[in-house]
């Protein structure tokens, strides 16, 4: 085996991404306080062909220094919004006929292994604050909520780990 160069990996460049077909998924992050997380969260997205990122609250912005370090530039590739209030985010992804889905551990929760993706919807993942995660009143707009089973001591994952154990899993059933 011998390791690619970057020139072997086929890549897409920035104008063939703006152009190539998203994947119908849109990220939306709440008050998420860490500029590293905002950064790795685009980078990932840059890699699934994800649609947009929201960035709500107090989510920090590009050009962010401490985004520009983990992103390497995703935030010119992946198209995002800030707004300030995660509530009119939401009621507009709903009239676009958005299926809302709250990652986080509620009752009922489904497991994520077993989320089905609505047919003939894109879908708007929601990633809560890195304490308090997303809150009650958006999980109460939200269709359905995911769980990621987790068998160790600690109750949570980074939310940059946690965005992207959610869209390889779900980008790997949209394949199917």
């Amino acid at each position: 085996m011998r390791k690619l160069k970057n020139n072997e990996l086929n890549r897409l460049n920035l104008e063939e991404f703006k152009n190539h077909k998203k994947t119908p998924i849109v990220l939306i992050l709440d008050d998420v306080r860490s500029a590293h997380n905002v950064g790795s969260v685009f980078r990932t997205s840059d890699a699934f062909l994800i649609e947009k990122v929201f960035l709500c609250g107090i989510t920090p912005q590009p050009p962010h220094k401490e985004i520009r370090k983990t992103a390497l530039g995703a935030y010119d590739s992946v198209e995002w919004e800030h707004c300030e209030s995660i509530q009119n985010c939401i009621d507009s992804l709903i009239e676009k006929n958005y299926f809302i889905v709250s990652v986080e551990q509620v009752e009922n929760a489904s497991l994520l292994n077993e989320f089905v993706s609505p047919k003939n919807k894109k879908i708007a993942f929601v990633f809560g604050n890195e304490v308090r995660g997303v809150s009650q009143n958006i999980i109460n707009k939200s269709d359905e909520c995911v769980e990621i089973p987790q068998f160790g001591t600690k109750h949570s994952f980074n939310i940059s780990v946690s965005v992207g154990i959610v869209l390889w899993s779900v980008f790997e059933k949209l394949k199917a």
